[in-house]
């Protein structure tokens, strides 16, 4: 076991371990830690606690110290002067004529490096950007093209929900979406109605897909004979996933057709659960491709 906090130096990025070097260092704390970046401004987001070697990257790097009021101060300076250098690089993106889109600005701590992120379609010859913007910052410049997704964590935005955006606020990493999970979960394929402000299919597919999983394979699929609990037969009109509800359409006197409603428990049928086949317009289908085919691109980026 190895003792560590977890640092994140941007709203919602991924957690680094550092070696609290038995520093007081609690959840909330600012430190000064070295990166692969050079000396960093950090926000402790899980204080000294001890975690499995496998998951520690050696040699695990010791924090410097706690931040000061003075490193706060010039936290604070450099969030200003990246807006300055946001505006400089768009007039110099717009001067070489590039085709890119500048996404933010970013200033190691000791001012050693700028990092600019932006999108494009495809591949950018930015080379004599990079020497121009140099000859302004007199600094290291490094100009980082990120996807879709990354865009939207940094720049943040509001969903259909309503809420905050998941990965700007609290989704460290992104996890692998699906088709087969909005299908599983009984929501419309229309790709307007699943996909996130970045394009994609959205992240909170994710959430509730085990849940899903278990809570489906409980039930009898639309369709399937089933019989109930007081001796009649029928077939499954609709079911209620979460409440674990089914309709069936049963026989009464004879000929009369009623739609009663069960408990799942209550009910016996194939425990093994068929597959639904959903039913997907030619325009539809088209864009459910071109969105699995983003997806997987987004995977290797």
């Amino acid at each position: 076991m190895t003792k560590v906090i977890g640092v994140r130096f941007r709203n919602a990025g991924k957690i680094y371990y550092f070696d609290p070097i038995n520093m007081p260092i609690s959840a909330g704390d600012h430190v000064i830690v070295e990166t692969a970046r050079g000396i960093e401004y950090g926000f402790v987001v899980l204080g000294s606690r001890e975690v499995d070697d496998s998951k520690v990257v050696s040699p695990l790097k010791p924090v410097i110290r706690m931040a000061t009021p003075e490193d706060e101060a010039i936290e604070a300076n450099n969030k200003k002067k990246e807006k300055d250098a946001f505006k400089i690089c768009q007039e110099k993106i717009a001067k070489h004529g590039l085709q890119m889109k500048l996404i933010d600005a970013e200033y190691t701590f000791d001012n050693n490096k700028v990092l600019f992120y932006f999108t494009a379609d495809g591949r950018v010859d930015f080379r004599e950007l990079v020497k121009d913007l140099a000859s302004v910052f007199k600094t290291r410049i490094e100009l980082r093209q990120v996807g879709v997704r990354d865009e939207t964590k940094i720049m943040g935005g509001i969903g259909i929900c309503g809420r905050a955006l998941c990965c700007h606020s609290y989704l460290s990493e992104f996890a692998p979406v699906s088709i087969k999970m909005a299908k599983e979960q009984n929501l419309s394929l229309n790709p307007s109605k699943i996909s996130g402000v970045c394009g994609r299919l959205m992240c909170c597919l994710k959430n509730e897909e085990e849940t899903y999983e278990y809570l489906n394979s409980k039930m009898p699929g639309t369709g399937d004979y089933v019989t109930t609990s007081d001796g009649l037969k029928g077939e499954v009109h609709s079911v209620n996933v979460l409440r674990q509800l089914v309709k069936v359409v049963v026989t009464v006197n004879r000929d009369e057709k009623e739609i009663r409603e069960y408990p799942v428990d209550q009910l016996k049928f194939k425990p093994k659960r068929k597959k639904e086949k959903v039913k997907v317009s030619d325009k539809e289908l088209k864009e459910l491709e071109a969105l699995d085919k983003k997806e997987g691109k987004s995977k290797l980026s």
